[in-house]
């Protein structure tokens, strides 16, 4: 008597067992653990005291603690107080009209019905090929725009992204559905409502992933500020971090013509204020993360996907 087959019951990766529930939880564990761990050893570092650093080396529990590395970074008082104020302006203002650009320009080649969409789109991809170089550029903001030594140097050149504007014009492309557009155009709705009204509701985690990029950018942004800006009370955190460390540097590579004892230069925390700076630099922009990561992989996601 023959035997009726019994079909293989298809493997679901989704529901795996508890074991491997376990195993790989505690793979992922390790993995975040070794993300996070070399963020919390610099940590670690700046609160050590210098000479048990020179003498012990890198050590997870220092020998000694010591805020000297904050003491001798926070010496510039208002100054570095200033810059944290002009770094957190120039990051809300800058990320809010970054994302305005580009969330205009990229809906707008996103449309089938725009009639120049490909020679915009053209227009964007190129400049991230080839692009007017370093001196072009300075004439351009110095002299042309006469942004020299304002606050408006460090915005307006990093407000435009090509690359952005791709990744949000695919985003665009993939999940606003051309029948919610053409439903506004039925009810007499123009372009501007239909964007603010239809598209922007829906692409909230493509607008969240250009926000976090763009804070990322200006948040980071040191080079502009070497360019075109000599007032002290406009020098961004980071720039000014770099002044504190290029300080530091010239006192000890000049410690022989320096008024300063050589007590006070051994004493003086190279090492662990440079993981202060670090700790100062990066701290603020990472408690922001949280409030992009809501949306952020699936924006990257989605719009990652090319036509």
């Amino acid at each position: 008597m023959a035997t009726l087959a019994v079909p293989r019951k298809k493997r679901d990766f989704h529901n795996l067992s508890k074991p491997w529930n376990v195993v790989f939880n505690f793979i992922a564990g390790i993995f975040s653990f070794l993300c996070v761990f070399p963020f919390l050893f610099v940590v670690i570092i700046s609160f050590t005291d210098e000479n048990a650093l020179a003498r012990d080396g890198y050590r997870l529990i220092p020998a000694k603690w010591s805020l000297g590395a904050y003491r001798y970074v926070f010496e510039s008082g208002d100054l570095l107080l200033r810059s944290y104020g002009v770094t957190i302006f120039v990051t809300v203002i800058g990320t809010l009209i970054s994302l305005l650009f580009i969330a205009l320009y990229a809906y707008a080649i996103s449309r089938k019905s725009f009639r120049y969409r490909n020679f915009f789109a053209f227009f964007a991809f190129f400049t991230m090929l080839f692009n007017g170089g370093l001196v072009p550029t300075y004439i351009i903001v110095t002299q042309l725009l006469g942004l020299k030594d304002t606050i408006w140097a460090l915005i307006m050149p990093l407000a435009m992204n090509a690359f952005y504007v791709m990744i949000l014009r695919t985003f665009y492309s993939t999940s606003v559905p051309d029948a919610i557009i053409e439903s506004g155009k039925i009810d007499g709705a123009g372009e501007f409502r239909i964007f603010l009204k239809l598209v922007l509701p829906l692409s909230l985690p493509g607008l969240a992933t250009i926000a976090l990029f763009s804070t990322l950018g200006y948040w980071n942004d040191w080079f502009n500020a070497l360019l075109y800006i000599d007032t002290p009370s406009l020098v961004p955190l980071q720039s000014m971090l770099m002044r504190i460390e290029t300080s530091m540097q010239f006192i000890l590579q000049n410690s022989q013509n320096s008024s300063l004892s050589l007590e006070a230069l051994r004493s003086m925390p190279q090492d662990t204020s440079r993981m202060a700076m670090v700790v100062l630099a990066t701290g603020p922009i990472v408690f922001a993360y949280p409030f992009f990561q809501r949306y952020f992989i699936q924006g990257l996601t989605v719009g990652a996907v090319k036509e």
